[in-house]
Order: structure tokens, then sequence, then C-alpha cells
């Protein structure tokens, strides 16, 4: 079975680097056709897609984060890795790491999620 864990500070002061790290178990990040995902939701922007590594590392983000975003992995310890900086109170919300797989075609879904950790960005 496939689980992921999100893991990071609770509290991130502003300006500060924002850093998450999923840890996958059950399957590899190296796997050929598989997305590695960040997504955060809070109440006011509900779920918003942050970026993804695929399984040969080639990294997506989305537009309104790039400036700021940077992922990473890690695979001896198969993990991948969130950089947010400059950190600012908008970037409260719940973050979880996902996989994302093709259901065919061109159509893709999200199979597994971690449960989420709470970042808050506060002094």
């Amino acid at each position: 079975q496939v689980r992921l864990q999100e893991s990071g500070p609770g509290l991130v002061e502003p300006s500060a680097t924002l850093t998450l790290t999923c840890t996958v178990l059950g399957a590899s990040i190296q796997s050929a056709g598989y997305y590695w995902n960040w997504i955060r939701q809070s109440p006011e922007k509900g779920l918003e897609w942050v970026g993804y590594l695929n399984w040969d590392g080639v990294d997506l983000y989305q537009p309104s984060l790039e400036k700021r975003s940077f992922l990473s992995r890690d695979t001896s310890k198969n993990q991948f890795t969130l950089q947010l900086n400059s950190a600012i109170p908008e970037d409260t919300a719940v973050y979880f790491c996902a996989r994302l797989r093709s259901s065919g075609g061109n159509s893709y879904e999200y199979d597994y999620w971690g449960q989420g950790t709470q970042v808050t960005v506060a002094s």
C-alpha cells in the first residue's frame, strides 16, 4: 500500500523559507508515469495546486508561486521537498502531498494523498 507523509514546521515567520518534505512508502518516486505533487488548502482560496516533480525529476509550478517555489527530491530516502521562499501570511494553509497518475487517455487522477500538515505564517 502506498503512503505519503508530510513533515515540516507548523509555524513559519514572514519572509522566511517554508520547507516541507513528503516521505513516500510503498512506491518509488522514480517509477515511470507518476507525478508527485504539493497541494494546499485554505479557507480563503480552497484547494490550490502548488507544483509537482515527475518520475524523472522534471518540475512544474503554479505560475503565481513559481518565482518563490522550488521542488527537489532525495531518491535515496524516497522523499520530495517543497521550498517556498519569502513566506507571507497568505501561504498559511494545510499542505498535502499527493500522487498523480494517468487513468487512461488524457485523464489523470490523484490516487494517494498524505494526511496534510498545517502551516501558519506568522510572527
